[in-house]
């Protein structure tokens, strides 16, 4: 029964020293939160369990019986209250006494055999857990360096994007340049061809109305000679043709 008393208190103390504490963290957290607008997280840490003497006495009642009797007095408390209630027949050694007896051998004997075992195991557990979770925390770091990587290519793309809109616009603007200076070219060729074709009309009418003239003229000529007229013409040109041969 007094163990299953420090049990059981010491349990309640560890509880009550744990409670304790998360009431003052959480409080502590709390206000840091109130105080900040940003919102704080904590990393989780890896809690020791406490310290105990004989496999379950706390340490702390140890620590707060040293203050008044030393080292020696928790032991000399325990002993002398025993051997009171023993003598005095207020804890009756019967067949419970002696099943927790046989029990807390079995156990002190599981502890020293089985704890380290059971203990470097949950360890390796919490290690391996640990690691796992900072390789996820690690390749999801990686995950979202290679994404503000992939974010800031894009980015350079869309300025490559820009310079090649606007090295479109600027070709198509040349394009269109060409194109009017072409229609020009077609349009100044047509008037130059229509403006010859009427200069060259003008001179052909020209040419005709100086021919017609000139038949014109011939004609009324040879019209208004006489017969006589160019009878003497043909003698007065032999008669020059002889004087030249003489001459």
């Amino acid at each position: 029964m007094l163990s299953r008393a420090a049990i059981l208190s010491g349990q309640t103390s560890r509880a009550l020293v744990v409670l304790g504490s998360r009431t003052t963290t959480t409080t502590s957290v709390k206000n840091q939160a109130a105080a900040s607008d940003e919102p704080t997280f904590r990393r989780p840490v890896r809690q020791e369990p406490g310290k105990v003497r004989l496999g379950f006495v706390p340490e702390e009642w140890f620590q707060f019986f040293y203050k008044k009797t030393g080292v020696t007095g928790p032991y000399t408390l325990a002993f002398t209250l025993s051997t009171y209630l023993v003598s005095k027949e207020i804890y009756v050694l019967e067949h419970e006494y002696y099943s927790g007896l046989s029990l807390l051998i079995m156990w002190i004997v599981g502890v020293k055999k089985l704890g380290p075992k059971l203990a470097a195991y949950l360890d390796k557990e919490v290690d391996e857990y640990e690691r796992n979770w900072n390789e996820s925390r690690v390749e999801q770091k990686q995950v979202l360096g290679d994404q503000i990587k992939e974010e800031e290519k894009a980015q350079w793309s869309m300025e490559g994007q820009n310079l090649l809109v606007q090295a479109k616009r600027e070709n198509v603007a040349l394009q269109l340049e060409a194109n009017y200076r072409e229609r020009i070219r077609l349009a100044f060729n047509e008037v130059k061809k229509r403006l010859d074709y009427q200069v060259e009309k003008q001179n052909i009418e020209r040419r005709i109305a100086q021919k017609n003239l000139v038949d014109w003229v011939l004609a009324r000529v040879k019209a208004s000679i006489t017969p006589d007229q160019e009878k003497q013409n043909i003698n007065r040109c032999i008669a020059d043709l002889a004087g030249l041969a003489k001459a």
